[in-house]
């Protein structure tokens, strides 16, 4: 069964031919019980990876597949990790639908083309990170706010082989939300030692990664 209705497939079509330049690989991890989103999330994907030549679609079963899911840092589902011509770090945990499916696409777009649209400031600052950062963006799908931070973060872990960022739905994650005190989104988590709520223009949120990873540093918004 299709997810998309035929209008949105047109639309999507299109801006994928427009925008699209390489190749780019959607990695999903499902199971077939004790998941409640998990059809959905593989049928939409079926969906997209339908709609351009430039997609292709790979499906790994959480437990069958469980050191594929280890490599790549898949430890809940329904997830979806986007290729390009490497590994970029970027993840969907949750069912992207609602204001983040516009946020997929474009995402999808990026990782074909490997570059972004942040400011050559943001850039320049992001080469200074040499260590793991893992930035752990909450949303729930009717938050307005919560796309930009998702775009900002995945667009950072494209600039960056050291950053991994994960877009997670509060909703679908009730433990994950309890355990990081999500009472308002986008909620980030910056590598569990730093967090904060609010779309943060992106100066503030590189100048969060850098506090992250070097606590002592003097916050600088320029």
């Amino acid at each position: 069964m299709s997810i998309l209705k035929e209008k949105e497939k047109k639309f999507i079509i299109e801006k994928f031919s427009r925008n699209m330049e390489k190749d780019v690989k959607l990695v999903v991890f499902t199971q077939d019980f004790e998941c409640e989103y998990c059809a959905t999330n593989r049928e939409l994907m079926e969906d997209l990876a339908s709609l351009s030549d430039k997609i292709r679609l790979e499906v790994f079963d959480f437990e069958k597949d469980y050191e594929k899911a280890q490599r790549w840092g898949i430890d809940k589902i329904p997830a979806t990790a986007i290729f390009g011509t490497r590994e970029y770090g970027i993840r969907f945990f949750g069912l992207p639908m609602g204001y983040e499916f516009p946020a997929f696409i474009d995402t999808i777009i990026d990782v074909s083309k490997g570059a972004t649209k942040l400011q050559p400031t943001t850039k320049e600052k992001i080469k200074s990170v040499r260590e793991p950062v893992h930035i752990q963006v909450f949303v729930t799908p009717t938050c307005p706010y919560c796309p930009r931070v998702v775009r900002v973060a995945h667009q950072l872990a494209i600039e960056s082989e050291f950053i991994r960022a994960d877009m997670i739905d509060a909703i679908e994650f009730p433990q994950l939300a309890n355990k990081y005190d999500i009472m308002a989104v986008p909620k980030i988590v910056i590598n569990d030692v730093l967090s904060f709520e609010g779309a943060l223009p992106e100066p503030h949120f590189v100048e969060h990664i850098l506090l992250a990873i070097k606590p002592d540093r003097t916050i600088s918004y320029r």
